[in-house]
């Protein structure tokens, strides 16, 4: 057992493993057009720059960086980062032939953040949005790909797991049922309580160890329930962020 846990646990102390599989902090932006035309976005001359302070006399742009990124399509645009700077600035490219740029604004501590973006003749004006996004209405896909990683990983552990310690390979149904229903917490209900990532991850390891228990009392004591979602979770956030990270 301990040699099945060594590698994913020596990832996981230098990695923030649980970084890309999880909801990261994200940043919605509507615009807003009171101009007499409405100039699409140019993406590719478009940028998010991070300030330390309010008045942005710190600042480096938000760049790409694994799935970090100021995401723009023609008509709107939305940030993803592993940690945003107390205050961002928008520079926005325009069809127009326009660069606007905007106002100082300050980033709320929730994971999922919403603003208008008023367009005007040659700035922009960034305020918060009064908009409550519901349970579905973040994430953009990636609770998709998340899950699928993380079904994949997690079931590879627990085989592994399972074939180490000769127990019976139905507990892998319940793996991948306790998958479903943390995936679906993690990223639906429970980021609009909880900001920090890591304890999302730690409650969902939680969960998932007692749900193995709960549907294999007969084959897992509660000692090995928890090492056998603590072995999956650790596998699957440190591996997953690899992956996931290469691919973004």
């Amino acid at each position: 057992m301990k040699k099945l846990l060594f590698f994913p646990v020596l990832i996981a102390l230098f990695t923030p493993a649980w970084a890309d599989i999880a909801p990261k902090p994200e940043i919605q932006f509507s615009f807003i057009y009171n101009t007499q035309d409405k100039p699409l976005i140019d993406s590719v001359h478009s940028e998010q720059i991070q300030c330390q302070d309010g008045l942005c006399l710190q600042n480096e742009p938000l760049g790409s960086y694994g799935a970090q990124k100021l995401y723009c399509s023609a008509g709107d645009c939305y940030a993803v980062a592993y940690k945003f700077e107390p205050y961002q600035r928008l520079v926005i490219a325009f069809t127009d032939g326009v660069i606007r740029q905007s106002n100082v604004f300050a980033v709320g501590n929730d994971l999922f953040n919403r603003y208008n973006v008023y367009v005007e003749e040659d700035r922009l004006l960034v305020e918060p949005s009064d908009y409550k996004p519901g349970l579905w209405e973040h994430g953009h896909g990636n609770m998709w790909f998340a899950f699928l990683l993380v079904m994949i990983l997690e079931l590879v552990a627990a085989l592994a797991y399972l074939i180490y310690t000769q127990k019976s390979f139905i507990i892998l149904y319940s793996v991948a049922i306790a998958n479903v229903i943390t995936t679906l917490l993690l990223w639906t209900i429970l980021p609009h309580y909880i900001s920090s990532i890591f304890v999302l991850w730690l409650i969902c390891t939680v969960l998932e160890g007692i749900f193995l228990w709960g549907m294999n009392r007969k084959s897992l004591t509660i000692a090995q329930a928890a090492t056998l979602s603590i072995m999956m979770n650790v596998t699957s956030y440190s591996l997953g962020m690899i992956l996931s990270f290469m691919l973004a």
